[in-house]
């Protein structure tokens, strides 16, 4: 073979060797790496809730340890729990901060609902209410990150990420699926509204949030085209209870102050405009204690646990696209 012709067959090799160094590298890549794999599967998703455990006598520490370590053996994509302490506890940081960790340590991503007895019925050494710095320091204590609690974290959005509402900390939505899940601060004796004259500006500031953050949530339910829209709050709004006509014009002459009256008629007609499905969950102890149902009038449904635990189904394809998996009292 001629110099020539080992020449030409060199400079074929160099010019071929790009050409084959890059289908080996593309053949080289795994197949799973062009497509993440979901965390949840479009057939359906779990999530659990705990109902407010410090209630009654007993240990409410210890239930909600018990509750916790019972939804962590199931594949859920997140639980939501009510209330970090009962009535007659100090409402101290200590105390906040214990509760914290007890929350923390949960396998899975935890979301904590404020309960009344938490900040709201708080009183300092003279027997005043001291609810509004203890609502402001439980914030600074269990809701600093854009994220849950819980070993295994879920990021969150919160209210307090708009300059106008930085103070709200506790209503955040996050999403699974095709479904638009939230909390807002509705505690349940009354939504906090004082009677006694000049002593209702946290209600009131509330109040405002409150209805920016129910505007904010359905409109981006309508605009990502949700599913559903589901809704956490202590206190029972009563949406499905809604009146209209002369007789919501009695309720509001009635001499008893309602402090659910506004969000409920929010939520009410803001569903009537959603062609999703919207879903109540609320953990109010007042409630008639009874076994958990799902309850629908149109597109607007209402789950009511007080002290119980569920796990739900989520099959947003499907109908029924909420089923209870099981149902436990915390006693």
């Amino acid at each position: 073979m001629g110099p020539r012709v080992i020449a030409c067959l060199a400079l074929g090799a160099l010019l071929c060797a790009p050409a084959v160094q890059g289908a080996q590298k593309k053949s080289a890549k795994p197949p799973a790496a062009e497509k993440a794999a979901p965390n949840h599967t479009s057939e359906h998703h779990e999530f659990g809730v705990i109902g407010h455990s410090f209630h009654g006598s007993g240990s409410g520490e210890a239930r909600l340890k018990k509750a916790l370590d019972d939804e962590s053996e199931a594949a859920l994509a997140f639980v939501v729990v009510t209330g970090i302490k009962a009535v007659e506890e100090p409402c101290s940081d200590r105390l906040y901060a214990k509760r914290r960790e007890l929350l923390d340590d949960a396998k899975r991503p935890v979301i904590v609902l404020p309960s009344a007895s938490d900040w709201s019925e708080c009183r300092n050494s003279a027997g005043r209410s001291n609810a509004p710095e203890r609502l402001n320091r439980l914030r600074e204590l269990l809701y600093p990150e854009p994220e849950s609690l819980g070993a295994h974290k879920l990021k969150l959005t919160r209210q307090s990420s708009n300059p106008k509402f930085r103070s709200y900390a506790e209503n955040v939505h996050w999403q699974v699926d095709e479904v638009l899940y939230a909390t807002i601060n509705l505690p349940a004796n009354n939504n906090h509204y004082r009677p006694e004259a000049g002593r209702n500006s946290e209600f009131e500031d509330r109040l405002v949030a409150n209805r920016f953050w129910l505007q904010r949530l359905f409109a981006m339910a309508r605009r990502e085209k949700m599913r559903a829209l589901v809704l956490f709050s202590e206190g029972d709004v009563k949406a499905l209870a809604q009146r209209s006509g002369f007789s919501a014009l009695l309720d509001r002459a009635s001499t008893k102050a309602d402090g659910f009256e506004e969000p409920r008629r929010q939520i009410a007609a803001l569903s009537a405009k959603f062609n999703g499905k919207v879903l109540l969950v609320d953990t109010d102890l007042t409630a008639p204690k009874k076994a958990p149902t799902i309850e629908w009038r149109g597109n607007l449904g209402h789950l009511s646990l007080g002290s119980q635990a569920v796990e739900v189904v989520v099959t947003p394809e499907r109908e029924p696209m909420f089923t209870l998996q099981g149902a436990a009292d915390e006693k």
